[in-house]
C-alpha cells in the first residue's frame, strides 16, 4: 500500500510542476511574431545549446558534470528577457524530444517545465532586485547574484524534491550526506562557474553577438577538453593511490577508510560483515619457488578474488603481505561464510604451478569473519575480531572459514589473564604519590569485576577484557591537575569539565599499546548512562558496549561506598537501593540485580565500620 501511495505522490508531483511549468510559460509568452533577425539569433543560440550538451565539463573529485545551457539561458535572460529566453527553451526541448527518443515523453515536458519555472523566477527577482534587460552594469552585481541564487535553489529543491519522495529520509540526514561526500561544495562551485560563465557571455554578446556567442563556444569546448582530461588523470592517481600495484586489489588503506565509512554511516536495523583471509603455506610455497614466482601467485590471488566478487558489492582487497580482506556490506556473518566456503572450495579445485607440492596438496586460504552488533566499539575491534577467528581457522588444520563468536573465543587463556594484570598494576603505580584514591578505587572496582564475571554469561576472552578494562578504566586521571583530583569540597563547573576529560586521555595513553585496544571501549566509556545523558558521546541503550555498561554498575558502587571529603558515603544497603532507583536510566538493569547478589554472596556481614577498617588495614 504504501509503495502505491508513493508511486501516486510521484506522479501528483510530477504533473503539477508540468501544469506550473506551462502555466509559467504561458504567462511570460506574447505569442507575437518574432521579427527575422530575432529568429536567426534564437535559432543560432539553440544550435549553440544542442552543440555544446555533448561538450560537458567535468568537475573532479566526484566527476559532477556542467552544462552550458544555463549559462546560455541565464545570458538570454539578462540580454533579452524572459518571453526570448523561454521561446529559446522551447525550441531546444522539442528538438531534443525528437532526437533523444529513447527518453520518455514526460521527462522531457517535466525538464521543461523545471527550466520554466527557474527561470522564470530568476528573471523576476532580476528585475525586482534593480537589473535592467539589456542594461549590463557589473558595477551592480547584486542582481545577478539573486537572480543566479533563485535559479539554483529552485533547482534544488524542484529536482531533490522528486527523489525525497522516491526515499524519503530526514533532512538532517541529507544535510549530513551532502557534507560527508562534500556535495553540497561542489554544487556551490558548479553553480558560481555557472554565474560566471553566464556573465562572461553576457558581456560578450553585448560586445558582439554572434562573434561573443562563437568566442564562448570555442571556450567551452576547451575547457571542455581541457576538464576532462584532467578528470582522467585524476581518477587514474586516485585509482593508483588506492589499489595494490601487484594484485589489482584495493589496498590496505583504502579498505579501513572503506570500513570506517561502512562503520559510520550503517543503519542500526542494518549488518555488515568483515573476512580476513590468509593463503595457507606461502612461506614454504616462497621458499620452494622463489619470490618472483610467489609474487606471481599473489597477483593470482588478487584476480581470483576479483574474479569472485566483480558481479557483488563486496569490496576486496590485499591487507598485507599473504593476508587479505573482504567487506561485505549488509550481509551477515553467515552468509560471508558461506560465500568464503564456496571461493574456497573453487580455489581447492584451482590449478597452479607448485600446488602439488604444499603440505594440502592443493590451493587453500582459510578466513575468520566478524560480524557488527549493536555496541561494537570501533571498526578495528571488528577487525581484531575476525583475526581471532582466522587464528583459530589456522589452528583447527587450515583450509576451513572460521566465524567469532563472542560464547566460543578460545583465544586467550589464565597465563596470559595473569601476566596482563601484573603489567597494568605496574602502570597503576603512578598514581601512589598523586593520587591514592584512584590507585585504591582501581584496584577496588578490579576485584568486583573478578567477582561479578564469575557470575555473568560472559566469555572467557569477556571476562578477561572486563577485569583487565576495570584495573585501568581511570588511567586518565594521571592527566588531572593535581589540586583538581585532590580537592576536598565539590567541584565547579570548570573543575567539572576537566574532570570529564579523563576519560578521553585515559583511551590516548591505552591506544598506545596495540594489544590494549580492546580494553579502550571500557576506559572511555564507561560513564555513559543507558538513558543516554552520559558523556563523553551521549550513548544511549545497547549502543553502549556491553562490558562498559557493566563497569558502569561496579565503578558507581565503589564510589558510592568509598569515603570521599565532599559527598556522604552510603553503606552498602543504601547503595543497593541507590543502584536499583537508576536501574533503566543510569545503568543497563540486565547488570544491576545480578550485580547486587555477588556483593550480598561476597560480603553477607560487611557494614561500612568494617568496610573502612579493612581499608585501613
Amino acid at each position: 500500500m504504501y509503495n502505491i501511495s508513493k508511486e501516486w505522490l510521484q506522479k501528483i508531483y510530477i504533473l503539477l510542476i508540468c501544469i506550473i511549468g506551462i502555466l509559467s510559460f504561458s504567462f511570460n509568452s506574447s505569442f507575437q511574431v518574432v521579427a527575422l533577425d530575432e529568429w536567426v539569433l534564437l535559432y543560432t543560440l539553440v544550435g549553440a545549446i544542442i552543440f555544446l550538451n555533448y561538450f560537458i565539463i567535468v568537475l573532479p573529485p566526484q566527476g559532477n558534470s556542467l552544462s552550458m545551457d544555463s549559462a546560455i539561458y541565464l545570458a538570454c535572460l539578462f540580454l533579452y528577457g524572459v518571453e526570448f529566453t523561454l521561446l529559446v527553451l522551447l525550441i531546444s526541448n522539442s528538438i531534443f524530444i525528437i532526437f533523444l527518443r529513447r527518453n520518455a515523453w514526460w521527462k522531457h515536458l517535466f525538464n521543461f517545465s523545471i527550466y520554466s519555472i527557474m527561470l522564470s523566477c530568476a528573471y523576476y527577482v532580476y528585475t525586482i532586485s534593480g537589473g535592467i534587460v539589456g542594461d549590463i552594469n557589473l558595477q551592480y552585481v547584486l542582481p545577478f547574484v539573486l537572480s543566479l541564487t533563485t535559479y539554483f535553489i529552485l533547482n534544488i529543491l524542484l529536482i531533490w524534491f522528486y527523489f525525497y519522495i522516491l526515499q524519503p529520509p530526514s533532512v538532517i540526514n541529507i544535510f549530513q550526506e551532502l557534507v560527508r561526500r562534500d556535495a553540497l561544495k561542489e554544487s556551490v562551485v558548479s553553480y558560481v562557474s555557472t554565474l560566471l560563465l553566464a556573465l562572461v557571455l553576457t558581456l560578450l554578446m553585448k560586445t558582439d553577438i554572434y562573434f561573443g556567442l562563437f568566442l564562448f563556444i570555442l571556450l567551452s569546448v576547451l575547457l571542455s577538453f581541457a576538464f576532462t582530461k584532467f578528470f582522467n588523470l585524476f581518477k587514474e592517481l586516485e585509482e593508483r593511490a588506492n589499489k595494490d600495484f601487484l594484485t589489482g586489489l584495493y589496498n590496505h588503506g583504502y579498505f579501513k577508510l572503506k570500513l570506517d565509512e561502512t562503520y559510520k554511516k550503517h543503519d542500526e536495523s542494518e549488518t555488515f560483515s568483515v573476512a580476513l583471509l590468509d593463503i595457507d603455506d606461502f612461506k614454504k610455497y616462497n621458499d620452494q619457488n622463489g619470490h618472483l614466482q610467489g609474487d606471481e601467485f599473489l597477483r593470482f590471488m588478487g584476480q581470483f578474488l576479483i574474479n569472485k566478487t566483480q558481479t557483488t558489492p563486496y569490496i576486496p582487497a590485499r591487507y598485507g603481505g599473504e593476508e587479505f580482506a573482504i567487506l561485505f556490506p549488509g550481509v551477515s556473518k553467515q552468509e560471508a561464510s558461506a560465500f568464503l566456503s564456496k571461493i574456497r572450495k573453487d580455489f581447492n579445485d584451482t590449478h597452479y604451478k607448485g600446488a602439488d607440492e604444499l603440505p594440502l596438496k592443493c590451493l587453500s586460504f582459510s578466513a575468520g569473519v566478524a560480524e557488527y552488533e549493536a555496541g561494537t566499539y570501533n571498526s578495528t575491534e571488528l577487525l581484531n575480531k575476525a583475526d581471532k577467528a582466522l587464528y583459530y581457522a589456522k589452528a583447527q588444520g587450515k583450509n576451513n572459514v572460521q566465524v567469532y563468536y563472542e560464547e566460543a573465543d578460545v583465544y586467550q587463556n589464565d597465563l596470559y589473564l595473569v601476566k596482563e594484570i601484573e603489567n597494568l598494576e605496574q602502570q597503576l603505580q603512578i598514581f601512589l604519590p598523586k593520587d591514592v584514591y584512584t590507585y585504591q578505587h582501581s584496584k577496588r572496582v578490579f576485584r568486583y569485576a573478578m567477582d561479578f564475571s564469575k557470575k555473568l554469561e560472559l566469555s572467557d576472552h569477556e571476562k578477561q577484557n572486563l577485569i583487565l578494562g576495570a584495573l585501568i578504566h581511570d588511567i586518565g586521571k594521571v592527566e588531572i591537575p593535581r589540586d583538581i583530583i585532590n580537592k576536598k569540597g565539590k567541584l565547579d563547573p570548570h573543575e567539572w569539565e576537566i574532570m570529564k576529560k579523563h576519560v578521553l586521555w585515559g583511551k590516548e595513553i591505552v591506544s598506545t599499546t596495540k594489544k590494549y585496544e580492546e580494553l579502550l571501549p571500557l576506559v572511555e566509556l564507561h560513564h555513559e548512562r543507558y538513558d543516554g545523558k552520559g558523556y563523553p558521546h551521549g550513548l544511549k541503550g545497547d549502543n553502549i558496549p556491553k562490558l562498559a555498561r557493566i563497569l558502569c554498575v561496579i565503578d558507581s558502587f565503589d564510589a558510592m561506598t568509598t569515603e570521599r571529603p565532599y559527598q556522604p558515603t552510603k553503606t552498602f544497603p543504601e547503595a543497593f537501593e541507590e543502584l536499583r532507583r537508576c536501574s533503566g536510566q543510569q545503568f543497563d538493569e540486565r547488570y544491576v540485580e545480578p550485580f547486587i547478589e555477588v556483593i550480598k554472596e561476597n560480603f553477607p556481614t560487611l557494614t561500612l565500620k568494617d568496610r573502612v577498617e579493612n581499608k585501613a588495614e
